[in-house]
């Protein structure tokens, strides 16, 4: 039984030999994702050996953000004490935030990450704990997790360099690959070899890109690229392809200052954030945006990201170590509220959160929504249900709803992909054909039909034997020639 086959892609799927080979393995993995669309990225991989020794491991243990999956949070359907391993792709929390909870329910094992991963995390951890601590009191419910929780959960963290392989379990071997989503991103390969069977090599991508601003990324190594090997494949934007990206923010940007008015940018603290200081730097010295313009900087989490950018020690590109722009303010919360209150002053706001549902970003919103004289660009992915999908898709002079009030929208809301940490959808498939000895792509990490529709593109476009949609209602019997069968859960 195949879900995809109800949604139309069995066909697709059988003309790739799709799970028609013989289900009798000797060792094998069962991989299972606990997230259907975007946010609470989680895989839990269940492997057994000949000898009846199991290894259970988790890859990344994010937090579902969308309001309809919150109930997911709430727990695991696998016992936490009985997970051998732990292994993070990079600090953000859709990826990170229920590590703590992990911890909370019984996990006492390693967590392993990149040495900037296990820098950057805890502020992230702390932060979460704060806003779960919020939600909770106001939805009246347990809070998820405790800072005691944080603390013994970040006391776990085990550093690992890139490209060194390391033991995780007798018969498993872990390779961290450096990523250019994010500063101390990581594509994580995990070998499992029982004596002397055939090997079985996964490559989970984590959330990919295969450049960044502020450092450089080396393509994977030949001898990664020659493995028999199965993908587990992000698909975010793997519904658009990278020339359909314009860049628009720069000219957006500079024809608002020249008329004058309010520009609030709203960043993810970690990357975002130091991407858009960068480029506002850049524009002041490219004589595009006047260096007199004030440019306020809001989100506490953002700032400490930054502090740590500025301390270098990551490999950064020369020309990156200062790409603060000129005439910037940190902001506080005295100083927030004479900026809330002056919608006159021509004035650049750059605020978290990303999706424009946390942090500072919903006070400047219903401050400023109503102004005809304000831009709101938003520079990052708009899941469904955030605030920022709301007010990019609210027509011009509806009503739309900020912190439980009521408010027209007259302030024009832009959006720009160009920005993105996420590769599209023709680099993963020249990603994927990269690969002499493709054995299985399984997709995940995206909104339902992006994977969908991006899973019958791989079909189509590269050499592979089996092609599968990750989520939580299925999970695959994977061998070393790919795909044996796949299974309902029972777990929805």
């Amino acid at each position: 039984r195949d879900l995809r086959m109800s949604r139309g892609l069995g066909d697709v799927y059988k003309r790739q030999g799709y799970f028609f080979m013989s289900t009798k393995l000797r060792t094998y993995v069962d991989i299972m994702d606990l997230h259907n669309e975007v946010t609470g990225s989680c895989h839990f991989l269940v492997i057994k050996f000949p000898n009846n020794e199991t290894a259970k491991i988790v890859v990344d243990c994010g937090l579902f953000q969308e309001k309809e999956n919150d109930s997911y949070n709430r727990g695991f359907p696998f016992d936490a004490d009985k997970l051998d391993c732990v292994l993070v792709t990079h600090n953000h929390v859709d990826h990170t935030g229920r590590l703590p909870l992990l911890v909370k329910q019984g996990y006492r094992n390693e967590i392993y990450c990149t040495g900037a991963t296990k820098m950057l995390m805890p502020l992230a951890l702390v932060d979460s704990c704060k806003v779960l601590r919020d939600l909770s009191r106001r939805n009246n419910q347990k809070q998820l997790y405790s800072e005691g929780d944080v603390n013994e959960c970040v006391s776990q963290l085990k550093a690992v360099e890139y490209e060194k392989t390391f033991n995780i379990h007798r018969f498993v071997k872990a390779t961290f690959f450096k990523n250019g989503h994010l500063l101390g991103a990581a594509m994580i390969l995990l070998q499992i070899q029982y004596e002397d069977e055939a090997s079985i090599n996964l490559l989970f991508t984590g959330d990919i890109n295969f450049s960044n601003m502020f450092f450089d990324v080396d393509p994977l190594p030949n001898w990664v690229k020659e493995l028999p090997l199965t993908v587990i494949q992000e698909s975010t934007y793997g519904d658009m392809d990278k020339e359909e990206i314009v860049p628009v923010f720069k000219q957006n940007v500079k024809e608002k200052m020249e008329i004058g008015g309010n520009l609030i940018v709203p960043v993810f603290s970690l990357g975002r954030s130091q991407e858009i200081l960068k480029t506002l730097h850049d524009m002041q010295k490219e004589n595009m945006l006047d260096s007199s313009i004030p440019i306020y900087f809001d989100g506490k989490l953002a700032i400490k990201y930054t502090h740590i950018y500025l301390k270098d020690g990551f490999g950064l590109n020369d020309d990156c170590l200062d790409f603060l722009p000129d005439n910037l303010t940190y902001v506080d919360e005295g100083i927030r509220d004479k900026i809330l209150s002056n919608t006159s002053e021509t004035k650049i706001i750059v605020t978290t959160s990303g999706s424009g549902g946390y942090g500072p970003a919903p006070l400047y919103f219903q401050n400023y929504i109503g102004n005809s004289n304000t831009l709101i660009h938003f520079t990052g992915f708009l899941f469904e249900g955030s605030l920022g999908r709301n007010l990019r898709d609210t027509p011009y002079g509806d009503f739309v709803k900020i912190n439980g009030l009521i408010l027209k929208k007259f302030a024009n809301v832009e959006f720009t992909s160009e920005f993105s940490a996420h590769a599209k959808a023709d680099e993963m498939i020249n990603f994927l054909n990269e690969f002499k000895n493709l054995k299985a792509v399984l997709v995940n990490h995206g909104e339902i039909d992006v994977k969908d529709n991006f899973a019958k593109r791989i079909a189509e476009h590269v050499k592979v034997k089996n092609v599968a949609v990750l989520d939580r209602n299925y999970f695959f019997r994977v061998g070393p020639y790919g795909i044996a069968k796949s299974v309902p859960t029972k777990f929805v």
